[in-house]
């Protein structure tokens, strides 16, 4: 029998690590294409929506906690006004829009 001289052509083979590698990125990829795709959910909003209001020139976050409950505490209408919106110290700024407490 001859040589042909003709190479068959070569198997990547892959070790337990590079196939445990090539599992994660996969995962990965997977879960970014979910996330990408998924809309955001409204199954953790409360039925209804919370009113808002935008800041209007001159305001503070005393001023609108009275204006949104007169007869409740409003240190903890300001608390949570500033937990709803994520404000983390006590300035607002005109046009900024704020989720209120119902």
């Amino acid at each position: 029998m001859a040589a042909t001289g003709v190479l068959s052509p070569a198997r990547v083979r892959l070790t337990r690590r590079g196939r445990a590698v090539v599992l994660a990125l996969l995962l990965v990829l997977a879960a970014g294409v979910i996330a990408v795709a998924a809309g955001p959910s409204l199954a953790a909003d409360p039925p209804g929506s919370l009113p808002t209001t935008v800041v209007q020139p001159h305001d503070t976050l005393w001023k609108i906690a009275g204006r949104v409950n007169a007869r409740r505490d409003r240190f903890r209408v300001i608390d949570d006004i500033r937990r709803l919106n994520g404000i983390a110290d006590y300035t607002v700024h005109p046009g900024q829009r704020l989720t209120l407490p119902g």
